[in-house]
Protein backbone atom coordinates (compact mmCIF):
# COMPACT_ATOMS: atom_id res chain seq x y z
CA UNK A 1 0.00 0.00 0.00
CA UNK A 2 2.88 2.40 0.69
CA UNK A 3 5.28 1.27 -2.04
CA UNK A 4 5.01 4.51 -3.99
CA UNK A 5 5.68 6.56 -0.86
CA UNK A 6 8.71 4.35 -0.20
CA UNK A 7 10.09 5.16 -3.65
CA UNK A 8 9.64 8.89 -3.06
CA UNK A 9 11.35 8.67 0.33
CA UNK A 10 14.27 6.96 -1.41
CA UNK A 11 14.17 9.61 -4.15
CA UNK A 12 14.51 12.21 -1.38
CA UNK A 13 17.59 10.35 -0.13
CA UNK A 14 16.09 8.68 2.93
CA UNK A 15 17.23 5.19 3.89
CA UNK A 16 13.91 3.42 3.42
CA UNK A 17 13.11 -0.26 3.58
CA UNK A 18 9.92 -1.72 2.15
CA UNK A 19 8.53 -4.79 3.88
CA UNK A 20 7.20 -7.34 1.47
CA UNK A 21 4.52 -9.80 2.58
CA UNK A 22 5.13 -12.67 4.91
CA UNK A 23 6.76 -10.86 7.83
CA UNK A 24 5.10 -10.60 11.21
CA UNK A 25 4.45 -7.07 12.49
CA UNK A 26 6.29 -7.82 15.73
CA UNK A 27 9.41 -8.85 13.77
CA UNK A 28 9.28 -5.72 11.63
CA UNK A 29 8.78 -3.53 14.71
CA UNK A 30 11.75 -5.24 16.39
CA UNK A 31 13.88 -4.61 13.30
CA UNK A 32 12.85 -0.94 13.29
CA UNK A 33 13.73 -0.64 16.96
CA UNK A 34 17.10 -2.36 16.49
CA UNK A 35 17.99 -0.24 13.44
CA UNK A 36 16.63 3.08 14.72
CA UNK A 37 13.90 3.25 12.07
CA UNK A 38 10.29 4.34 12.03
CA UNK A 39 7.55 1.97 10.96
CA UNK A 40 5.08 3.52 8.52
CA UNK A 41 1.89 1.61 7.95
CA UNK A 42 -1.80 1.92 7.28
CA UNK A 43 -2.57 -1.11 9.45
CA UNK A 44 -4.32 0.18 12.56
CA UNK A 45 -3.83 -3.15 14.34
CA UNK A 46 -0.12 -2.37 14.68
CA UNK A 47 -1.05 -0.06 17.57
CA UNK A 48 -1.82 -3.15 19.65
CA UNK A 49 1.87 -4.08 19.79
CA UNK A 50 3.76 -2.70 22.74
CA UNK A 51 6.83 -2.37 20.49
CA UNK A 52 4.93 0.07 18.24
CA UNK A 53 5.12 2.89 20.78
CA UNK A 54 7.35 5.73 19.51
CA UNK A 55 8.20 3.73 16.36
CA UNK A 56 4.99 3.19 14.40
CA UNK A 57 3.21 5.94 12.52
CA UNK A 58 -0.23 4.89 11.34
CA UNK A 59 -1.00 6.72 8.13
CA UNK A 60 -4.61 7.12 7.05
CA UNK A 61 -5.81 5.63 3.82
CA UNK A 62 -5.40 8.35 1.28
CA UNK A 63 -3.20 9.67 -1.42
CA UNK A 64 0.53 10.20 -1.48
CA UNK A 65 0.17 13.99 -1.27
CA UNK A 66 -1.54 13.69 2.11
CA UNK A 67 1.06 11.22 3.35
CA UNK A 68 3.92 13.48 2.24
CA UNK A 69 2.42 16.43 4.10
CA UNK A 70 2.02 14.34 7.25
CA UNK A 71 5.59 13.06 7.09
CA UNK A 72 6.99 16.54 6.47
CA UNK A 73 5.11 17.87 9.48
CA UNK A 74 5.91 14.94 11.77
CA UNK A 75 9.59 14.49 10.91
CA UNK A 76 10.53 17.89 9.41
CA UNK A 77 11.62 16.10 6.25
CA UNK A 78 13.83 17.88 3.78
CA UNK A 79 12.66 16.51 0.46
CA UNK A 80 15.45 18.05 -1.65
CA UNK A 81 18.84 18.31 0.06
CA UNK A 82 19.79 14.66 -0.57
CA UNK A 83 17.49 13.94 -3.47
CA UNK A 84 18.42 11.22 -5.95
CA UNK A 85 21.28 9.76 -3.95
CA UNK A 86 19.68 6.31 -3.43
CA UNK A 87 18.56 3.58 -5.78
CA UNK A 88 14.78 3.69 -6.07
CA UNK A 89 14.70 -0.10 -6.39
CA UNK A 90 17.01 -1.44 -3.66
CA UNK A 91 17.85 1.61 -1.48
CA UNK A 92 21.63 1.46 -2.08
CA UNK A 93 23.58 4.73 -2.16
CA UNK A 94 24.30 5.71 -5.76
CA UNK A 95 27.76 6.33 -7.20
CA UNK A 96 28.87 8.50 -10.08
CA UNK A 97 28.63 6.36 -13.19
CA UNK A 98 31.89 5.28 -14.77
CA UNK A 99 32.33 4.75 -18.52
CA UNK A 100 31.08 1.16 -18.38
CA UNK A 101 27.88 2.18 -16.57
CA UNK A 102 27.40 5.18 -18.85
CA UNK A 103 27.50 2.82 -21.83
CA UNK A 104 24.32 1.17 -20.48
CA UNK A 105 22.40 4.46 -20.59
CA UNK A 106 20.48 5.54 -23.69
CA UNK A 107 22.45 7.87 -25.96
CA UNK A 108 20.05 10.77 -25.36
CA UNK A 109 20.59 10.43 -21.58
CA UNK A 110 24.21 11.53 -21.87
CA UNK A 111 24.34 15.33 -21.74
CA UNK A 112 27.18 17.66 -20.83
CA UNK A 113 27.09 18.87 -17.22
CA UNK A 114 24.34 16.41 -16.24
CA UNK A 115 25.52 13.58 -14.04
CA UNK A 116 24.81 9.92 -14.50
CA UNK A 117 24.58 7.75 -11.41
CA UNK A 118 24.74 4.00 -10.99
CA UNK A 119 23.61 1.64 -8.28
CA UNK A 120 26.59 -0.51 -7.29
CA UNK A 121 24.20 -3.23 -6.11
CA UNK A 122 21.80 -3.74 -9.02
CA UNK A 123 23.65 -1.86 -11.79
CA UNK A 124 20.69 0.40 -12.62
CA UNK A 125 21.78 3.65 -14.28
CA UNK A 126 20.05 6.94 -13.41
CA UNK A 127 19.98 10.13 -15.47
CA UNK A 128 17.98 13.36 -15.42
CA UNK A 129 15.30 12.49 -17.92
CA UNK A 130 11.56 13.08 -17.83
CA UNK A 131 10.99 10.65 -14.93
CA UNK A 132 13.58 12.50 -12.84
CA UNK A 133 12.00 15.85 -13.72
CA UNK A 134 8.50 14.70 -12.70
CA UNK A 135 9.75 13.25 -9.42
CA UNK A 136 11.89 16.30 -8.68
CA UNK A 137 8.94 18.62 -9.31
CA UNK A 138 6.82 16.66 -6.83
CA UNK A 139 9.60 16.69 -4.22
CA UNK A 140 9.98 20.46 -4.70
CA UNK A 141 6.23 20.91 -4.23
CA UNK A 142 6.35 18.91 -1.01
CA UNK A 143 9.37 20.88 0.17
CA UNK A 144 7.49 24.13 -0.30
CA UNK A 145 4.58 22.76 1.73
CA UNK A 146 2.18 22.70 -1.21
CA UNK A 147 0.19 19.52 -1.61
Amino acid sequence: MLGRLCRYLRAAGYDTLFAKGGHQDRDLLRQCHDEGRYFLTQDRLVREHKAARDIALILPHGDIERHAAMLRARFQLDWLSHAFTRCLVDNTLLLTADAAAAAKAPADAIRPNEPLSVCPSCGRVYWRGSHYKRMHARLAKWQSGLT
